[in-house]
């Protein structure tokens, strides 16, 4: 009775986040996801994001940009070196918690259209110890488009627009952490939610500044999440005329995780993963897959399964267990 009643409290919630979201049209906008190539068609998209999985340059770090950081007020300001065409989206905002003197940071990645970001778990974190960072992702917060009602630029059919924006996030969260280092700080890790977990995992898996990375509510193929989840049926509706799953997934594979299990995997970097049993946003099987991967590269991820929704995680007790898990692991 009462796991009937937590799954229509997440299926209600899932309703509200519903709203305002519209199908679109499919679009491939190759020059987004690999600016300056001369990629047409649906084909030679596959075949660039299949080279991009061994290609050193696509999710290094730009050369050449602005470094200015501003910090005011705990908050820190400084220019995104991927720039798009929405001015507001090209300025990074990271929202700081935690006063005095610290060694350890941790950069905190929302979930797909998160409103707000979130002071109980920044100021959990804080008094343990750690200076918690919450960078707003793409076309989230202050970098919100104008007239958006939710970030549907970060996350679309729009496969080239959906992956210069993860790039994006990824660009700003190692920008973020090489200016951390920069500052003194001797550990850094990440947290993700959700679609932030994917953005954690990749800068985790790119930056070997990254010493833990913890990852709530993962998985692996970002396509398979989009195809599957409860949170994006609209962008499945508005691809499904358009493509197989299985061209979105060697369209998308540099958003895979699994594809980067062995940088994952590496001396030096502990991974913990916090699941939930009953997600229909990101179905259990996505996220064991990338589970087994990280077990295959010889890795040893903290696994907490936690036997709610993916809304309800965030309710009592299961947000307690999450908690405190993550708090032995990143303290």
């Amino acid at each position: 009775m009462y796991f009937s009643w937590l799954d229509q409290w997440d299926e209600h919630r899932a309703q509200r986040g519903e709203e305002g979201k519209e199908t679109t049209g499919f679009i491939l906008d190759a020059e987004r996801a690999f600016p300056g190539e001369n990629t047409e068609g649906l084909r030679e998209f596959c075949a660039r994001a299949d080279r991009a999985l061994t290609d050193p340059g696509f999710f290094a770090e730009p050369t050449g940009c602005d470094q200015s950081f501003e910090m005011r007020d705990h908050w820190v300001k400084f220019p995104s070196d991927i720039q798009t065409d929405v001015p507001e989206n090209n300025i990074v905002w990271a929202k700081v918690t935690g006063n005095g003197s610290f060694d350890k940071a941790l950069v905190v990645f929302h979930h797909w259209n998160a409103r707000t970001r979130n002071p109980r778990i920044a100021s959990f974190f804080s008094k343990r110890g750690i200076r918690v960072f919450e960078i707003a992702m793409p076309y989230h917060f202050e970098r919100g488009r104008v007239g958006s009602v939710h970030a549907d630029y970060m996350l679309s059919a729009n496969l080239g627009r959906t992956m210069e924006a993860v790039k994006q996030a990824v660009s700003d969260g190692r920008k973020l952490i090489r200016w951390l280092k920069g500052e003194g700080y001797k550990e850094i890790s990440v947290l993700g939610m959700s679609l932030g977990a994917w953005v954690a995992g990749l800068t985790a898996a790119h930056d070997e500044m990254v010493a833990k990375a913890s990852l709530f509510l993962a998985g692996g193929s970002l396509a398979d999440m989009v195809w599957t989840g409860r949170a994006t049926r609209s962008i499945r509706l508005s691809l499904e005329p358009e493509i197989h799953l299985t061209d979105l997934k060697k369209a998308w594979a540099p958003l895979n995780l699994e594809n980067y299990v062995r940088r994952l995997a590496r001396p030096g970097l502990d991974v913990q993963l916090i699941l939930a049993r009953r997600d229909t946003v990101v179905l259990p099987e996505i996220s064991e897959g990338l589970i087994r991967g990280l077990r295959d590269a010889g890795g040893q991820p903290q696994v907490l399964r936690i036997n709610c929704g993916h809304y309800s995680l965030g309710k009592l007790p299961y947000i307690i267990f999450a908690g405190l898990t993550a708090r032995r692991f990143l303290s």
